[in-house]
């Protein structure tokens, strides 16, 4: 009798898709993250090859996004990226493994293909200048979120402070998310995204 109930009670369930409809968003979030603060905090301890390159702000990812809220693992009849395409990424991005998880989780909500994904990921990187002076930091220094957001201003005429946000954890910098359109060009970002890091003490490891 009871399994007899608990099938019932699945049967009266309905499934859960997986993710949204691939191509249906309404703007991009690119994601910088500090690397050096990334391998203090997390690659260090996991023996990440990202951690052995000499890395400032990498390519976390270029990332689907909704007014509110995101889509991830959409369903697509694109082709799975190969190998080669995930390993030449590894220069911006730190590994192969995590343009593949960016793919995987991102790039399939995009509507396009991965070689797309990435090809439109390595341009918006690259149209980014990163403030060049905290390249040039030689030791650990405690600075305000908002000074970082001040210097990708400075570098970046095109961005206003409602297109950018940087983040925070674990009393570090973490991350520098950007907000463009689909065509790649500077937009402000969602009140979801938006949430700027108010810590004026956050720890900035240099690049190694």
């Amino acid at each position: 009798m009871r399994v007899l109930v608990l099938l019932l009670m699945c049967l009266a369930t309905p499934a859960l898709a997986r993710g949204e409809k691939t191509g249906d968003f309404d703007y991009y979030v690119l994601s910088l993250s500090w690397s050096p603060n990334w391998c203090a905090l997390e690659g260090d301890a996991r023996g990440a090859e990202q951690c052995d390159r000499d890395l400032g702000w990498s390519l976390h990812g270029l990332w689907p996004q909704y007014e509110r809220g995101w889509p991830s693992y959409c369903p697509t009849t694109e082709r799975k990226p190969s190998r080669r395409m995930t390993s030449l990424m590894a220069d911006i991005m730190g590994s192969s493994g995590l343009a593949w998880h960016q793919w995987n989780k991102h790039g399939t909500c995009a509507g396009i293909s991965a070689e797309e994904y990435y090809s439109q990921s390595r341009y918006a990187y690259e149209e980014v200048v990163r403030p060049a002076v905290l390249r040039r930091l030689d030791r650990t220094f405690q600075i305000s979120a908002k000074v970082i957001e001040d210097a990708f201003l400075q570098s970046n005429p095109d961005l206003r402070p409602d297109m950018i946000t940087i983040t925070c954890k674990s009393g570090h910098i973490q991350e520098a998310r950007i907000c463009l359109t689909k065509g790649l060009v500077p937009r402000a970002c969602g009140a979801d995204v938006i949430r700027d890091c108010t810590a004026t003490g956050a720890l900035l490891e240099p690049v190694r």
